[in-house]
């Protein structure tokens, strides 16, 4: 068996990029692989002749078939369609907090438990004491700012 045909090569790489679609699913690599296909037939064929016009008939043949055909490999093949909230600032709102060290009185920072972790918060100027539940109201820098819920 002689590796440097071109159409074997051609015809290789596309069938390799076609079996690849199964590791990296999406609808693209097995696309681009059917263009590669296509470039073997017109090299078996004699439609075209060396390296150059290979690669331009493969870039032609892959841009048509992602263009046509896209959207039906995703269809087929999914994918992952969901798209979480980018606003942090709606994700933290209304939520509930535990004081693990006084807040106030004043601007004096305290620090509560939110999502299993500590932050440093403020809050309205009166003196939050430690274990009190507290809701955030929002997040300035790196500290949440907090109303106290009036529970111990």
């Amino acid at each position: 068996m002689e590796f440097s045909n071109p159409v074997l090569v051609w015809g290789g790489v596309g069938v390799v990029l076609m079996l690849a679609e199964v590791i990296v699913p999406g609808g693209i690599v097995i696309l681009l692989g059917a263009a590669c296909l296509v470039v073997a037939g017109a090299l078996w064929v004699g439609l075209v002749e060396g390296l150059p016009q290979a690669f331009t008939l493969w870039f032609i043949s892959a841009m048509v078939l992602l263009l046509a055909f896209r959207s039906v490999t995703q269809r087929l093949v999914g994918g992952d369609s969901h798209v979480d909230n980018t606003d942090e600032a709606l994700d933290i709102y209304n939520q509930l907090a535990l004081v693990k060290a006084d807040i106030g009185p004043g601007e004096k920072p305290g620090r509560v438990e939110f999502q299993g972790a500590e932050w440093p918060a403020l809050g309205d100027g009166s003196l939050i004491a430690s274990g009190a539940k507290v809701r955030v109201i929002c997040r300035e820098n790196i500290s949440l700012i907090v109303e106290n819920l009036g529970e111990k």
